[in-house]
């Protein structure tokens, strides 16, 4: 058997170390993960009876059954095990960062002969120039596609010089976007200048660019090429708008973030401004979790911590709202992260305290907004739910179960059950049934079949936990509802109640009842017609669950007469199996374009030989005479 924790005596055993502690419940979930110069000191701390700790930590002391520990070499070793630790386990009592969000860079492969500019969302060491981070992944591919018409550069992935003259150019040449380096249509050294432009324009330097295009739109427009003209009208409209959004500058051209911060008792946001080569480059800002009680300076540590260890980029400095605690450490650990020296700052003057009183209003404006936008989303969910209840004079409603069936004819009998929680669609719930029982259209009879097997799978399933003794959250038809609504009303509530019945299975049921143009008009519950105010948020939630449930049937019955008519003509054609019946669907997405398509197109899919091509051209059209 295994011996019980003693706190007090392992509280003994802690040594004069830096190290990271790691406090457990009694199902030995993790807490808490903090970090320490002194584990000795700073373990036994949260045993004392001290007053003024905060609520939290005195609600987590009272819930750690045990606590372990690693020894480090030193605190800054410390700091990142910390970091690592709370990233891999989210413990509920440590304030979380909310996004986990990756950042698009430009990419130039200046080690290649004749390099290319692609969208990146890492940073890699591979001898390739980066630029960003960005915040706007559109923004970034709208200037790549700009600065490849304007310099004519190679998109393709084809190994140079090794495959030049292999194949011909591709459609980008013909339209006049690409210089067909693959062909031999442009030198080494003419490229490589095209490229020196790029990366000037990446640069911010957009003079010669301008002035470049602004030449050669004159030149067109006095030869009366007007077409011409417009498209270098078009490129440069494009770069000064590029141009314009790098109008906030800072003369000393240093990459740098700056950090600012807003928080209730609730809530927190930090916002961060990018600052690159002394430009703006955007912003963006991060919702924390888990910040009750904790002051503002520790929801920052915890920010920088865990927003710094994931991005591939740090800047050289982080100019800061405020003093934090380890700041000498975490500059080490940055320092360590970049291989160059970060700075930690808090500006007092000038342009740096403006832009950071800039972050601050954003950040404050980003809280109060997320505030209004989250009761009105409680209204629309929450609220909408406890209209339900107050209607149908119910309690405890949570999980919502509707069902609904789909068919043309009786041909492939679908169900569908959406699942919703807390007035919100929980999507990972969602299930689709192909009716086995019923053969022709018999909404009564398959709605009959989809409930029996979705409640007999669940008390199949809870049987099974049981058994085993497993928790039984972990069963996917486990959980049963609240409450269940049948997309029609007094016929399907009585199919789902003799289901409900036979299985001695105690749900509600609530119909929706629909009027002459197919919209809801009420809910039929316990052998009555309830009338609902159509505008109220109650009514608009059962109208989007209603939707819901007959936009899944009504999607999947559509997938099964799709694959059912590619099976009907592809598979017809000798030598057409799974294989080649998939990558023509790939390729050409339908069957009417296959049947549109001559011998030479279709040769152009990899897996279709030449006989092939011509068997399938001839099917199609054979088939016409």
């Amino acid at each position: 058997m295994e011996e019980k924790f003693d706190v007090q005596e392992e509280l003994k055993k802690l040594p004069n170390q830096p190290g990271v502690y790691i406090m457990r419940d009694e199902n030995d979930t993790i807490m808490y993960v903090g970090k320490a110069v002194n584990l000795h000191n700073r373990v036994r701390s949260y045993f004392r009876k001290i007053v003024g700790r905060g609520p939290q930590i005195d609600r987590m002391v009272q819930q750690i059954a045990r606590f372990e520990y690693i020894v480090t070499d030193s605190e800054l070793e410390a700091l990142v095990l910390e970091n690592n630790l709370i990233k891999e386990n989210s413990p509920r009592y440590n304030t979380m960062l909310k996004d986990d969000k990756t950042y698009p860079y430009i990419k130039v492969t200046v080690s290649e002969e004749f390099p290319r500019i692609l969208f990146s969302r890492l940073m890699k060491k591979d001898k390739s120039k980066y630029f960003g981070p960005f915040t706007s992944a559109a923004a970034v591919k709208d200037t790549i596609e700009l600065i490849n018409k304007i310099y004519g550069l190679r998109t393709c992935n084809r190994v140079l010089p090794r495959d030049i003259g292999v194949d011909r150019p591709c459609l980008n040449f013909h339209m006049n976007r690409c210089s067909a380096p693959c062909d031999g249509r442009i030198s080494k050294e003419e490229y490589a200048k095209r490229i020196q432009g790029a990366l000037d324009f990446l640069e911010g330097n957009y003079a010669p660019i301008i002035k470049d295009l602004t030449d050669k739109m004159e030149e067109a427009s006095e030869e009366l090429n007007f077409e011409r003209a417009a498209t270098y009208r078009d490129l440069l409209s494009s770069v000064r708008q590029v141009a314009q959004k790098q109008k906030m500058t800072d003369q000393a051209m240093e990459d740098k973030d700056i950090l600012a911060i807003a928080s209730d008792e609730n809530d927190a946001v930090v916002q961060v401004f990018f600052v690159r080569d002394g430009r703006l480059i955007g912003r963006e800002h991060f919702y924390m979790t888990h910040v009750s009680e904790n002051p503002q300076e520790e929801i920052l540590l915890n920010f920088v911590k865990q927003f710094y260890a994931g991005t591939p980029f740090i800047p050289r400095e982080l100019m800061l709202p405020e003093q934090i605690e380890d700041m000498d450490i975490i500059e080490k650990w940055l320092t360590q992260r970049k291989g160059s020296r970060v700075y930690l700052k808090v500006p007092e003057r000038g342009q740096k305290e403006k832009l950071m009183e800039l972050a601050a209003q954003n950040a404050a404006l980003v809280l109060s907004k997320d505030k209004e936008r989250l009761k009105r989303e409680e209204g629309r969910t929450i609220g909408a739910v406890k209209e339900i209840e107050k209607l149908l004079g119910i309690t405890g409603l949570s999980r919502m179960e509707a069902y609904d069936i789909s068919n043309i004819s009786g041909f492939a009998n679908v169900g569908s059950m959406v699942v919703y929680e807390k007035g919100k669609p929980k999507r990972s719930d969602y299930r689709k049934f192909r009716i086995k029982s019923v053969s022709g259209p018999d909404d009564y009879a398959c709605m009959k079949e989809v409930l029996t097997r979705r409640l007999m799978h669940g008390l199949e399933e809870r049987h099974e936990l049981e058994v085993r003794e497993i928790d039984a959250r972990y069963g996917s038809f486990t959980k049963f509802p609240d409450l269940i609504l049948m997309d029609g009303g007094r016929g399907q509530v009585n199919i789902c109640l003799q289901v409900l019945e036979e299985l001695g299975i105690n749900i509600p049921v609530c119909g929706m009842v629909k009027d002459d143009n197919h919209r809801t008009r009420g809910l039929y519950f316990n052998n009555e017609e309830l009338p609902i105010d159509r505008r109220s948020e109650g009514f608009k939630l059962i109208t989007r669950i209603q939707d819901e449930a007959h936009r899944f049937a009504i999607e999947y019955h559509r997938s099964l007469r799709s694959k059912a008519q590619v099976k009907s003509s592809l598979d017809e054609i000798p030598g057409v199996g799974p294989a080649r019946r998939k990558a023509l669907m790939r390729h050409f997405k339908s069957i009417e374009d296959i049947r549109n398509a001559d011998v030479e197109t279709l040769k152009q899919v990899p897996e279709i030989p030449e006989n092939q091509a011509r068997q399938i051209y001839e099917f199609f059209h054979s088939a016409e005479l």
